[in-house]
C-alpha cells in the first residue's frame, strides 16, 4: 500500500492562497494517479482535482476551475494543491488520494488537512 500525509493547511483571508502538499511513501509513486477532494462541515464529500501519473493530464471540478492547479512531482514522491482566490465556501477539510492508474477506485487516503477561508 501507499501512505498518504498532508500538510499546508491553515487559516487564510478570502481572496488568499495556499498551498498544500502530500507525501507518499510506501509504493512506487509514479504508478498512482493522484487526487484531491474535501469535506466541508455538514457537506459530502466532494472531488477536487486529479492528476495522471505522468502529469501530463489534470481534471477539476467546475467549483476550482482557474483558481486551483493541482501537480507532481515524482522525484520527491509529492503531489501538489495550489489553491488561488480563496473563498469562504472552499472553508473544508482536504484530502489526498492515491489510484492505480487502471482503476477507478481511489484505494489511499490521507488524513486531512483543514483550509478554513475567512471572510
Amino acid at each position: 500500500q501507499v501512505q498518504l500525509v498532508e500538510s499546508g493547511g491553515g487559516l487564510v483571508q478570502a481572496g488568499g492562497s495556499l498551498r498544500l502538499s502530500c507525501a507518499a511513501s510506501g509504493r512506487s509513486f509514479s504508478r498512482y494517479v493522484m487526487g484531491w477532494f474535501r469535506q466541508a462541515p455538514g457537506r459530502e464529500r466532494e472531488f477536487v482535482a486529479h492528476i495522471s501519473w505522468s502529469g501530463g493530464s489534470t481534471v477539476y471540478a467546475d467549483s476550482v476551475k482557474g483558481r486551483f492547479t493541482i501537480s507532481r512531482d515524482n522525484a520527491k514522491n509529492t503531489v501538489y494543491l495550489q489553491m488561488n482566490s480563496l473563498k469562504p465556501e472552499d472553508t473544508a477539510v482536504y484530502y489526498c488520494a492515491a489510484r492505480e492508474f487502471f482503476s477507478t477506485k481511489y484505494d489511499y487516503w490521507g488524513q486531512g488537512t483543514q483550509v478554513t477561508v475567512s471572510s
